[in-house]
């Protein structure tokens, strides 16, 4: 359904009935992808409420979903080098050196 680098468009769902926070991601074609993680929606869909300037990409599709990139304040998300190209769950990539690779590092709420 995307091309890497493709745009992505976040809308926040505040009527959503099973999560107030839950924010929906959404193809340059308006096809709903899937959600943000229930961790992440509460932080980034507050951002967007506030106005903040948020640029969202498709990176890639995965078997329990798939990876964006967001940047945010006028930034624009740019993809990594790819480092790996057989499927892998979110756990393989837990000691990856790389901090321009799924998941980034943590960053307080």
């Amino acid at each position: 359904m995307c091309r890497p680098g493709e745009p992505v468009a976040l809308m926040p769902e505040p009527k959503n009935p099973v999560d107030e926070n839950a924010v929906a991601v959404f193809s340059a074609r308006g096809i709903q992808l899937g959600y943000l993680k229930a961790e992440r929606a509460p932080w980034i869909g507050g951002m967007l409420k506030q106005g903040r300037e948020i640029a969202a990409i498709f990176q890639r599709q995965t078997s329990f979903g798939a990876w964006i990139r967001i940047a945010f304040d006028g930034a624009q998300p740019d993809l990594p080098p790819e480092t790996r190209h057989e499927e892998a769950s979110t756990d393989d990539f837990a000691d990856d050196p790389s901090p321009d690779f799924y998941p980034d590092e943590e960053y307080p709420d």
